[in-house]
């Protein structure tokens, strides 16, 4: 048996905001946080090429306080990695319920459950995001 429980965390952090720290914070609450870290083309497939490469963005996630160790996040259906890592938790907020990720999330519950691993959902944090961010930026830009 495991000595900490490990905590899996997917996130794009492309422009990281309090929103990320909100989650990794949370997550961290259940053990040793590791971030699947989306690859570029991983972002590129779903919304935008990412402002940071993910090497810059690795180095970003890597630094904040409670996160253990990166990976990259080749694509958006969780379960390669979820299956490398067999974690005890999985951690997302409540953003993927319902939308696009809704079939990802059924599916990496499913999988969870495989090895009685659980999925927690903090509270997405409201009023930021980076598609907020962006926009603020272009407009102030026009």
């Amino acid at each position: 048996m495991r000595e900490k429980k490990i905590v899996y965390l997917p996130m794009a952090a492309d422009i990281v905001h309090p929103g990320h720290i909100n989650i990794i914070k949370a997550a961290s609450q259940y053990g040793e946080v590791i971030v699947g870290l989306f690859t570029d083309e991983a972002i590129a497939s779903y919304k935008r090429v990412p402002y940071m490469p993910y090497e810059q963005r690795k180095i970003v996630i890597e630094n904040i306080k409670g996160v253990s160790q990166v990976i990259p996040q080749y694509t958006r259906d969780y379960e390669d990695n979820l299956r490398m890592l067999k974690p005890d938790y999985m951690v997302h907020g409540t953003d993927w319920r319902e939308g696009p990720l809704a079939d990802v999330r059924a599916k990496a519950i499913a999988t969870m459950a495989e090895w009685g691993g659980e999925v927690v959902e903090p509270e997405y944090t409201r009023g930021v995001s980076s598609t907020m961010i962006q926009k603020a930026i272009k407009e102030r830009k026009d």
